[in-house]
């Protein structure tokens, strides 16, 4: 509960839920998908009438207990299933790596910016695309160095990705999505400016921090536990966007330019409105090739699923 990054981010969306609607909260840490049967047992039999796990290794788990106790409700992030009784949810979080990657762009003296992520998966390049765009957006020659780490949460891992791109590839900005705080901790002692990730880091790094992607699940949990609490419950697979609340920037530190502020409230603005969206065409991929044409723009589906490419100025580099 206190990484303060992804597991951090749901506790305290949930104290702030747990106080707006008068509930009592019961917390188990570190666990692990073989226990998961055992621990949701142990909190049906505790008396708890609503059961919230944040990690998608727990999906099988859920929809099993969600089956097993049809008259508790389940709610399950970043999964995918749904039921009577068991909602999923994640957030359009790339809609906020764009504007983080405007920051970025509009910061840069160097126009090398790094990226420390885990895995190539779908959900982690959509992130890597959107920021890429917000950054050419303002920044049409600025490249993208992503290096990975094939860990959500090893801090050496983390650490060495962090370090190669600044000394590799000379970064000024390192951007991240990583459970590992450590990129944060070395562009602070490098001085490099950073972007961070789940939650406001800003305190731990006041000469380098710019502004974060951030997750406010109270916005989530709040109106949707309320529907248990109604009666009104409906299972659904949720994927909300800007407009919610969900997804939010991190406020600007003190370190950014001028300018910057009044560009990403600008695009934030066009994202609430529903007139635009991260992933409109044309773009081309970075080997040239174009990948969604002008006035077009990429489906949900392909979006979650199909993002095995990487837009013009993404550099893979191990």
């Amino acid at each position: 509960k206190d990484d303060r990054n992804w597991c951090q981010s749901h506790y305290e969306g949930l104290e702030k839920t747990a106080t707006q609607l008068n509930l009592e909260l019961i917390y188990k840490e570190e666990i692990t998908t073989d226990v998961i049967n055992d621990e949701i047992d142990e909190l049906v039999e505790s008396g708890c009438e609503i059961i919230v796990a944040n990690s998608f290794e727990f999906g099988t788990g859920m929809e099993e207990a969600a089956e097993k106790y049809p008259e508790i409700y389940f709610f399950h992030a970043t999964g995918v299933g749904e039921g009577k009784n068991l909602s999923s949810y994640f957030g359009r979080m790339y809609q906020i790596r764009y504007l983080t990657g405007i920051v970025a762009g509009m910061q840069t003296e160097t126009g090398r910016i790094g990226y420390v992520a885990a895995f190539p998966i779908a959900e982690v390049n959509r992130g890597i695309n959107a920021f890429t765009l917000g950054v050419r957006s303002v920044n049409p020659e600025a490249e993208v160095y992503v290096c990975w780490t094939n860990s959500w949460n090893d801090d050496t891992a983390a650490e060495q990705a962090a370090e190669r791109l600044i000394e590799e590839h000379e970064i000024d900005i390192l951007a991240m999505h990583s459970d590992s705080i450590k990129p944060l901790e070395v562009a602070e002692r490098r001085g490099v400016m950073s972007i961070g990730y789940n939650v406001d880091n800003s305190a731990h790094y006041p000469n380098t921090f710019l502004t974060a992607a951030v997750w406010d699940w109270e916005n989530f949990y709040t109106p949707h536990i309320l529907t248990c609490l109604q009666g009104k419950f409906e299972g659904h697979h949720y994927w909300e966007g800007v407009e919610t609340g969900m997804v939010s920037m991190a406020p600007l530190s003190a370190v950014v330019k001028e300018g910057v502020r009044e560009e990403v409230d600008a695009r934030q603005q066009l994202l609430i409105s529903g007139n635009f969206d991260v992933f409109y065409g044309p773009i081309r991929d970075n080997e040239g090739r174009l990948r969604v044409a002008e006035g077009e723009s990429m489906t949900d589906a392909a979006m979650l699923n199909e993002f095995d490419w990487y837009v013009e100025g993404v550099i893979i580099d191990g």
